[in-house]
């Protein structure tokens, strides 16, 4: 089995985001970046069925890949740490965080690496932090035309593949059909707990093979257009909050909410 990892470098989920002067996005300058916390746990889940699958003598290769500028390599070597096999980079100077490579994009350039890698299946986070927009899974999927899953919250393989998926209602179990593949899960926050590299992991990790290509040149290839389809025109802060009021009883807090509109 052959699992594909796409993982994504975003601003690390503990730095407080700043909002650029000219109000044309988020500053990335000086910034801690990181691995997308979702991918870090589809990478977990991706080493668990390769463990799991060696342990009854199946070969299991799983591979990450990404898109960005050269800096991405650093979260590819995470990826290799933590126990990924192989690495792919897709490499551009475009800004990922939805201000220039958007979802239908991204998923496009994947579309790409899919067919070249020809994988059993696809695992991805369910969404990213800094655009939020739980996109690229499903479109990827679409452009494949196979079978997904989305927001797993747990993944077992045997003759099939079933995922537990999380809804507003509860959860659900469904079965995907392995004749088309691969079949694409985006993995939600309750699927597991990525583990911590270790010190001779992360020395293996410099002498696993990444390949590198060039994203604009592999656009062409495929004839995608990479500009986004949506234009950010202003990003800001969200406004202060404003102080709250102590009241005294029941009904002088339903007055006040009157008052304000919020109760008729």
């Amino acid at each position: 089995m052959k699992i594909l990892v796409p993982i994504k470098r975003v601003i690390d989920y503990a730095v407080k985001v700043r909002v650029d002067p000219t109000k044309g996005g988020v500053q990335l300058q000086n910034v801690k970046m990181s691995m997308n916390p979702f991918c870090e746990i589809a990478i977990e889940e991706a080493i668990r069925i390769k463990e799991s699958l060696t342990k009854s003598k199946s070969p299991c290769e799983v591979v990450a890949v990404s898109i960005g500028p050269k800096q991405c390599s650093e979260t590819i070597r995470t990826a290799l740490a933590m126990g990924a096999d192989r690495g792919v980079h897709l490499t551009t100077d475009m800004r990922g965080d939805y201000m220039e490579l958007q979802p239908l994009a991204i998923a496009q350039l994947l579309k790409g690496v899919v067919e070249r890698e020809q994988p059993d299946l696809v695992l991805l986070g369910k969404q990213s932090i800094d655009s939020d927009c739980g996109q690229t899974g499903p479109m990827l999927a679409g452009l494949l035309n196979v079978p997904q899953a989305t927001y797993a919250a747990k993944i077992t393989i045997d003759s099939s593949i079933t995922v537990e998926r999380e809804t507003d209602d509860g959860t659900e179990t469904i079965k995907l059909s392995t004749t088309s593949k691969p079949a694409i899960v985006t993995c939600d926050l309750r699927l597991n707990a990525p583990r911590y590299a270790s010190m001779p992991n992360i020395m293996k990790a410099k002498k696993k093979k990444v390949d590198v290509f060039n994203a604009q040149e592999m656009a062409e290839e495929l004839g995608v257009d990479l500009s986004p389809r949506n234009d950010v025109v202003e990003v800001y802060e969200p406004p202060a909050r404003l102080a709250g009021e102590i009241v005294e009883s029941v009904d002088e807090l339903v007055k006040k909410l009157k008052e304000k509109g919020l109760l008729s």
